[in-house]
């Protein structure tokens, strides 16, 4: 039974060890297919995955006692991550004449971050949250920095390496100070004596830290300051990547902590959760109006994104918790979409500068139209993905507005942030149809698989947006075992 549990994290270590034995046999030219060939296994679980299990009827199941937990909410974000990897594969070989050296292994490590975001996913005890965030983290440190010839992906690599380990210090020293005063590691028995300890300083200060870990990982204020400097260096395919997955990633084992281990802690901590994600969605709308460099803009596109999830974090109702899911849902297809087409317009070049986009249009109609709707559904603008997720996510924290005036004004700061988005998102848009500055209108040469991917993310935009119920229901069942 534990086999069939653990059935997703194996098939996705088998799959990355296999893609580096494959990789001693098969000659340069052929070793871009492994991309594809990656992409394909992690698709083949996914399949495997939906005809498996059943997200309504899976129920609660626990391997390694209870340090591993299969359950809707695990469910959910599993196959979220392999959705998620298996688009970031088809970047990464449409990428793959940019990647010196080590094709395969870059392909290999992307699956075996899958495998971690996956077990993070399933964390139900302090140890393996731990193992898992590293496991994901170090996979990152590589990928980050693969372009060896490259200065600035090795610059990014050494920041998102120091700010790495001391988020990573800093949660293990939260976990010691949680453990010593409650002897507990396992998140169940934890929840059952964390409301004798509302007073304690030593554990208030231990759990402080471990969300000191986890707002590193999904790049909230104040532990926001990697973010543009990591997503401008690293390789395309690794910043589509850590910017969903590991998000994601974030967002989950952030999701087991505050409902499933410390309720009656998080219970106290509205105030603190309003200001966090207030203060993230400010900053990272502000500073994203000044730039010009895509990948960067888009880095703090993503610290304003991890603001308005939180405001699903903040509202502490089932409403928020499940709105956290779609916007997630929501955010992957934009994501990607947008990264896709940044990896294929930009491949030849160091530089992300927005007036490489002038002419898109013309050069590739489907890369224009792609990137266009991922800016206007991250602007959160109907009738796509994002403008569904942030109404459902403003709309959970309204539900607490006749208690406390700060709500209202926790709205008023994300309805700004949404209006300032507008212009940064849409000077995007104004670049790909309106500058007239082109050099180059030479058509761009799509395959079939990036066709497909492309298609997926349009799809996924419009379909989130139009048709959310689906989704929805998921995401309901989902949250319902925090409680």
């Amino acid at each position: 039974m534990n086999a069939l549990l653990l059935s997703h994290e194996l098939g996705a270590l088998i799959l990355g060890l296999g893609l580096l034995l494959v990789d001693l046999w098969l000659p340069t030219s052929e070793k871009r297919k492994l991309g594809y060939a990656a992409a394909a296994g992690v698709g083949a679980i996914l399949l495997f995955s939906l005809f498996q299990f059943s997200l309504s009827s899976v129920g609660t199941q626990y391997a390694f006692g209870t340090m591993f937990v299969l359950d809707p909410l695990a469910l959910f974000f599993k196959r979220f991550f392999l959705v998620a990897a298996l688009l970031v594969l088809v970047i990464a070989a449409e990428f793959a004449d940019r990647i010196e050296a080590g094709v395969a292994e870059y392909y290999s490590l992307v699956v075996i971050a899958l495998s971690g975001m996956m077990f993070a996913a399933s964390a139900n005890d302090f140890a393996l949250l731990f193992v898992a965030l590293e496991l994901i983290t170090v996979t990152f440190y590589v990928l980050v920095s693969f372009q060896r010839s490259r200065v600035t992906s090795l610059e990014a690599g050494v920041k998102y390496l120091i700010m790495g380990a001391l988020s990573s210090a800093f949660m293990v020293f939260g976990i010691a100070l949680v453990y010593g005063t409650t002897a507990k590691f396992n998140f169940g028995e934890l929840a059952l004596v964390a409301g004798q300890f509302t007073d304690n300083k030593l554990f208030l200060m231990g759990l402080l830290m471990i969300m000191v870990g986890l707002g590193f990982k999904i790049a909230a204020v104040p532990f926001q300051m990697w973010a543009p400097d990591v997503y401008q260096g690293a390789p395309t395919p690794t910043t589509a990547f850590l910017a969903i997955g590991s998000k994601a990633a974030g967002f989950v084992l952030l999701l087991r902590v505050l409902f499933s281990a410390v309720p009656a802690i998080t219970a106290h901590w509205a105030t603190l959760l309003m200001f966090i994600s207030g203060a993230t969605i400010l900053y990272g709308n502000l500073c994203a109006i000044p730039q010009r460099d895509v990948k960067r803009l888009l880095g703090y596109s993503s610290i304003a994104q991890a603001g308005y999830l939180l405001l699903g974090v903040a509202a502490l109702n089932d409403a928020g918790r499940s709105a956290i899911l779609y916007y997630l849902a929501g955010y992957l297809f934009s994501v990607l979409g947008a990264f896709t087409v940044i990896a294929l317009v930009m491949r030849k070049s160091d530089r992300a500068d927005v007036s490489e986009l002038a002419g898109l249009h013309q050069r590739s109609p489907l890369l224009a139209a792609t990137l266009t709707l991922a800016m206007v559904s991250l602007a959160g603008i109907p009738p796509l993905a994002g403008f569904f997720g942030k109404f459902l996510l403003i709309k959970s924290v309204l539900a607490n507005l006749p208690g406390d005036s700060g709500w209202l004004w926790l709205t008023l700061v994300a309805l700004f942030g949404v209006v300032v988005s507008l212009y940064y998102y849409f000077g995007v848009i104004r670049a790909i149809y309106w500058n007239k500055d082109a050099t180059d209108l030479s058509p761009i040469p799509l395959g079939w698989p990036v066709k497909t991917a492309l298609a997926a993310c349009i799809a996924g935009m419009l379909y989130l947006g139009i048709y959310p119920a689906t989704v929805l229901d998921f995401a309901s069942v989902a949250v319902s075992v925090l409680k």
